[in-house]
């Protein structure tokens, strides 16, 4: 596989090119992987429509059960069918999506492996029905069955994947491992051993030699529920190695060369140590690290302008502070300006104009709207309360300014941790968006910036 970063510097993080791996014929997977809530699912399709426009057939393949990924794409619902999506796409690229059905995922497992009679039994089970529908790590085990599905069909050369919203990210390499051992363990075993013998002399043999472990599971789980899980097993006999085979194959598939991870994160603590635990892991595992995408991201276009001095500029404005006046005294404002600005004036129209440019539109048309209606022309009637409204705007303005550079340098602190801890992972960082994304446009505007790899002044 081709590099995939961009050394910048010594002091920064090297820079993830993320253009760059979508367009390596060698990468067939891209997993985007994290904690909850913070834009993978956005992440993975963006990826995907910016693959698709730059002349990859890829399919996203997403765990979201707020399905916003169907209504970003134009399409009607997604379901456990891969569905072209239309109008996206150049020179041969193609785009195609699908939502996780775990429970269908299953039922496919079951109908691929046993034969009729078999399947039907299994698929009536009432346990097996609770087992396909919620039991622990079941979504996690189904995402990696059908991702070694779709990469055995070869239908798509990149797939993308969007990880469960699982509470700890390391969930999605854990889960399968954990319900492979459970469907293959002792447990089973026990549960299997009178099917294995056989009738009334199985059930002789659970009764005489098994009395005091059945006795517990049923006053744990019920007669029912216990007899359910017997009948559930007997079934699913022929099947049980299979899961442990195709879970460690998957797993070696995320391994293996042709392969990325996208860990995903926004500029939070939280996140950002869901972060620093699944780069370690995935050390440890040996799998493939692309880099960080890190979302979310605020900047400003006025960042000259430091919080404090923005307060500062503030308070002066809304004071009437010592340092605006030329005579030296507080709460008196000056008649008219001298020939020769004083520093302190210098500095709050500085601010004044600094702050313009990094609150929005309507804001600073409000602002800009009152001066042109109001000039300050000394003497003229009711200039100094038109000036009072103009200087109580512009202190607004001053303090969503500070808040934001507080916000910027409280992310910055955060990054920096991250980053020196694992200096060597690439990164890509995404500004925040003043909405949600909800159609390809927002979505190609994601993939813009995600190439871009650098939050944009906003």
């Amino acid at each position: 596989m081709s590099e995939e970063v961009d050394i910048v510097g010594l002091d920064t993080p090297p820079r993830l090119a993320v253009d760059r791996l979508l367009d390596d014929p060698e990468t067939r997977i891209v997993v985007c992987c994290g904690a909850g809530g913070v834009g993978k699912t956005t992440t993975a399709a963006a990826l995907g429509v910016r693959a698709a426009g730059r002349g990859r057939k890829a399919v996203v393949l997403t765990i979201d059960p707020a399905r916003r990924l169907a209504q970003s794409m134009g399409i009607d619902s997604l379901d456990n069918t891969p569905r072209k999506v239309v109008g996206v796409g150049a020179d041969g690229g193609e785009l195609h999506a699908m939502m996780l059905d775990m429970k269908r995922t299953f039922d496919e497992i079951v109908e691929a492996h046993a034969d009729g009679e078999r399947a039907r039994a299994i698929l009536a089970n009432p346990f097996y029905q609770s087992l396909s529908a919620g039991f622990a790590g079941t979504q996690e085990y189904m995402a990696m069955e059908k991702l070694g599905q779709l990469r055995a069909r070869d239908d798509w050369d990149l797939i993308i994947v969007d990880t469960p919203p699982s509470r700890s990210a390391l969930d999605f390499l854990d889960a399968p491992k954990r319900l492979g051992s459970f469907l293959d363990g002792k447990f089973i075993r026990v549960l299997m051993a009178p099917a294995k013998v056989g009738g009334r002399a199985g059930m002789k043999f659970l009764n005489v030699g098994m009395s005091m472990m059945t006795g517990t599971l049923s006053k744990l789980m019920g007669a029912s529920l216990l007899k359910d899980v017997q009948t559930f097993v007997a079934a699913m006999d022929t099947m049980f190695g299979g899961f442990r085979t195709r879970a460690d194959a998957t797993f070696r598939l995320l391994q293996a060369p042709g392969t990325a991870f996208l860990v995903v994160a926004a500029p939070e603590a939280d996140a950002l140590r869901e972060a620093a635990y699944f780069v370690e892991r995935l050390a440890a595992e040996s799998m493939p690290l692309a880099g960080l995408v890190l979302n979310r991201v605020h900047g400003s276009g006025a960042d000259q302008l430091s919080a404090e001095r923005a307060l500062a500029a503030a308070e002066n404005l809304e004071e009437g502070g010592i340092v605006d006046q030329e005579s030296g005294k507080a709460g008196l404002r000056d008649t008219a300006a001298g020939p020769t600005e004083t520093a302190g004036t210098t500095q709050t129209a500085t601010a004044r104009t600094a702050t313009t440019r990094t609150t929005t539109a309507p804001t600073t048309e409000t602002a800009r709207t009152a001066k042109t209606a109001n000039p300050p022309e000394t003497g003229s009637p009711g200039t100094e309360g038109d000036t009072a409204v103009v200087d109580r705007i512009t202190a607004g303005l001053l303090r969503l300014h500070a808040e934001r550079m507080q916000v910027i340098a409280r992310e910055q602190r955060t990054r920096d941790r991250f980053t020196s801890l694992h200096p060597e992972v690439a990164v890509a960082e995404v500004a925040a968006l003043p909405g949600d994304v909800h159609d390809l446009a927002g979505l190609r505007a994601i993939g813009e910036r995600l190439a871009a790899g650098v939050p944009a002044g906003a």
